[in-house]
């Protein structure tokens, strides 16, 4: 483990030591991940007497969801579905067969967040064609694209069209292919010893109640997972750059873009992508996802930017506040904030070097810049404009990979004798100089030109 420095350490643990003493948690464990390793851990309460280790066992609830998820983008990698296919194509005999796949990873369906029947996070599970029967026309509570609205119901039609897939359970499917190869050992669907016991804590006095703890059936796949602070670490240090064996980093990357937001304002500050959730604070743009069940509750938060990250987990059904992951990574950021890595110069493709510079769209000025290997980024040179950064293909033309030209191609156009004319991005002309009369821009230039 890679330390963190004294005087970090400690204020770490005081915020740590803080969040359990008020929020009164019977124990919490919390790892600090630094460049897709553990760089502290620090633990509060006790399990069964002790301390809890890196190796004790929680509940994770919802985290359960992120790992579905890469198992359903590990079937869409390898071509079994696509993100537009509705869940009727692969789990027939459901009233909400019309809602796709992205839209239940996104929690973008408009399904109920709950099934019917009792509180299904205290009781037994029933089998996944009992909980797919015990769907109707009520299930569906907005138009599916219409809004956010969580849905836990959705993530067990998720772990059915995984079972169905792989011919095996959803949970056994994920722990061959996900968990092991990570390295994931610990991290399992029913406790193993050590592990905490969940409690509620009384409202009005220091005295606790044991929560009931299931199999919750077909809608495990919604929270049903164990994990360790250990296994939780790693899946952090996944969630940030991904893992050939698993998901690859662009796959993880398409599952952090925002495909929802649950926070709106001047910017938003909370949204969702496939399967994880978003967070931006404080220049950070995090992703991850919360846990809560009956007895437990757990959060992962990851930034992909600098591998930087925090693992929270509780036996307690409430209490635990929400700000506890960021104000460790703003101490953190306070006491050892990231050092960018060294420059260092590059060799350039000559041709490549030449497309550098100003280029206009019209009147707008942008500046392009060759980035490592034979990308490009295109910036607007005033405050307004769109910027994005294209990835080279091997036709010779550039992919859109964010911002207003995500998924857009970006064409040099060359003169007989080789030398750059204009930039064709979709459509767009970009020239030289503003409105080159030399360049073929729509609906052409005045032949009096500025004036």
């Amino acid at each position: 483990m890679t330390a963190v420095l004294e005087v970090t350490a400690r204020a770490l643990l005081r915020r740590v030591a803080i969040e359990q003493s008020e929020a009164r948690v019977p124990s919490l464990a919390v790892t600090v991940v630094r460049d897709g390793a553990p760089a502290w851990f620090a633990a509060r309460g006790a399990v069964e007497g002790a301390a809890p280790t890196r190796d004790t066992q929680y509940r994770i609830g919802s985290i359960t969801k992120t790992m579905v998820a890469t198992m359903v983008m590990r079937l869409r990698d390898e071509g079994a579905l696509d993100l537009n296919d509705p869940i009727g194509k692969h789990v027939p005999a459901t009233p909400v067969g019309e809602v796709t796949v992205a839209q239940l990873l996104s929690h973008t369906g408009g399904l109920t967040a709950e099934p019917p029947g009792p509180w299904w996070e205290r009781t037994p599970g029933v089998t996944a064609e009992a909980l797919t029967g015990s769907l109707d026309a009520e299930t569906a509570r907005h138009r599916p694209g219409r809004r956010f609205h969580y849905s836990n119901v959705g993530f067990a039609l998720l772990g059915e069209l995984v079972a169905r897939h792989r011919g095996v359970g959803w949970d056994e499917a994920v722990t061959e292919e996900v968990l092991r190869p990570l390295g994931m050992n610990d991290t399992t669907p029913r406790p193993r010893e050590p592990h905490a016991r969940g409690y509620a804590v009384h409202p009005f006095a220091d005295v606790l109640l044991p929560e009931p703890e299931h199999d919750a059936g077909a809608m495990a796949p919604a929270g049903q997972m164990w994990s360790t602070p250990a296994d939780l670490a790693r899946w952090a240090a996944f969630l940030a750059a991904g893992d050939a064996r698993v998901l690859p980093a662009a796959t993880l990357a398409e599952m952090r873009e925002p495909a929802a937001v649950v926070e709106d304002g001047e910017v938003w500050s909370a949204g969702f992508g496939l399967g994880v959730q978003l967070l931006r604070h404080r220049g950070r743009r995090l992703a991850g996802h919360g846990g809560s069940m009956p007895g437990f509750l757990a959060v992962v938060w990851v930034d992909p930017a600098d591998r930087t990250g925090v693992v929270c987990m509780a036996n307690t059904t409430s209490g635990l506040r929400g700000s506890i992951a960021t104000d460790l990574l703003d101490i953190l950021d306070t006491h050892e904030p990231a050092i960018p890595a060294e420059w260092s110069p590059a060799a350039a493709d000559p041709e490549l070097l030449e497309l550098t510079g100003p280029w206009y769209w019209g009147p707008a000025a942008y500046l392009l810049r060759l980035l490592p290997g034979r990308d490009l980024q295109l910036t607007p040179l005033g405050p307004h404009g769109r910027a994005s950064r294209f990835a080279a293909r091997a036709d010779g033309t550039w992919l859109g990979l964010d911002g207003y030209y995500a998924g857009e191609v970006l064409r040099v156009v060359r003169r007989p004798d080789g030398t750059a004319s204009h930039i064709d991005l979709n459509t767009f002309i970009f020239t030289r100089r503003p409105y080159d009369p030399a360049a073929p821009v729509p609906g052409g230039v005045e032949e009096g030109g500025w004036r």
